[in-house]
This record gives structure tokens, sequence and C-alpha cells, in this order.
């Protein structure tokens, strides 16, 4: 997994509420067991239309959002089915933060384990951002993790909480093999231990 590191990107602003795993990579591309390849059919039925052409007013369709990676979201993101796809899907279309008022426990940890950091932050905050985001690619907000900060295109900052184990995680770029890898010296010397304590197992 990469480190994650601070960034200046593009916020798009998205204030749907509810907005569930099935409407972020619907259940028909859910076969692939891979992590890559999803982020075209991220929000697909948002996205495109039957005829599978882009529908113009979709906020990720306009040429203004196609390189965002920070997502600003409406109450509760992330709900209904624990598919891991989803943030796979988010994550491949290039988002790297999604700042809501609320998440679905699964979403929001299965984000950290791929790379991704969600924020949650007072409705206030929220609609601070959502505004800022309005403003398009030239508005490009600035996200440091090790200060825990959002930076606004004004220059507003905004802090935010973050558990410090996921923290660590995500500034060193360690996923659940990562972690277990940090331990290989230990692991091996108890192995080694154990093999001349029970040299019959």
């Amino acid at each position: 997994m990469k480190k994650f590191e601070k960034f200046t990107g593009i916020a798009a602003p998205m204030p749907l509420v509810n907005i569930d795993t099935d409407m972020i990579i619907p259940k028909g591309f859910l076969k692939t067991i891979k992590r890559t390849g999803l982020g075209v059919h991220a929000f697909d039925e948002m996205r495109y239309d039957r005829a599978g052409n882009e529908i113009p007013d979709f906020v990720l369709n306009k040429p203004q959002y196609r390189k965002t990676e920070i997502l600003i979201a409406g109450d509760n993101f992330g709900c209904g089915s624990s598919r891991e796809h989803a943030p796979w899907a988010l994550a491949d279309f290039g988002i790297k933060v999604i700042v809501s008022t609320s998440f679905a426990d699964i979403f929001f940890n299965n984000s950290f384990k791929n790379g991704m950091l969600p924020i949650v932050l007072p409705a206030e905050q929220v609609e601070v951002l959502m505004k800022d985001a309005d403003r398009g690619e030239n508005a490009r907000m600035t996200v440091d993790l090790e200060a825990q900060e959002i930076t606004t295109s004004d220059g507003q900052v905004i802090k935010f909480e973050v558990d410090a184990f996921k923290k660590h995680c995500l500034l060193n770029g360690l996923d659940d093999i990562g972690l277990t890898l940090e331990k290989a010296a230990a692991i091996d010397s108890f192995e080694s231990q154990s093999a001349q304590a029970r040299p019959w197992v």
C-alpha cells in the first residue's frame, strides 16, 4: 500500500445522503477479486445511461471534477452491503479522502485498509468544505494527515480526528500484510526457538 502523504487536490461536492455501496459499485461488477480496474465503474448507474454514455450532469463527469481526489459527501456514506469492492472502486478512480458527517462502520474501516482516509466532521464544517468544492478545479484543498488538517482554497484550516493506529498505518503504507511483515524478525525468532524446543513438530 502506498504511503499517505500530504497533498493538494480537487474536491468534488456530492451532497447526497445515504450513498450506499451498491451506488458506489453496482453488484454486476463484483465478480472480480482484483483491486484494480473498478474505477471506471465507480458510481456506474449515476455516471452512465443505459447505452453506456456519460451523464453530463453527474459531478464526476464534469470537466472540472474528472481528476477529483477528495469527495465531500452527505451523511451516512458507504452504507448498505459490506462489499470491499466499494473502496476498491473509489481508490482506483483516484479518491484519496472522503469527508462526511458519518460513515457505515464496515466501509469506514475498509477505506483505511485500502489507503483512503475517511474523515468525520460536524455538519457545519462539511458544509464549509462543500461550498469550497462547488468552486471547481481551481479551488483545491490540502489534506495533511500528519497535522490532521484540511486547508480550504481560501486558507481556512479545519482540524480532524483520526485513530492513532489507523493514522500510523496510512502514513507508513501498512495494510494487514505490511503489519504482519513488521513483525517478521519476531516471527522468525519464535519459529527458531520453537523448532529447537519441539523438534518433533
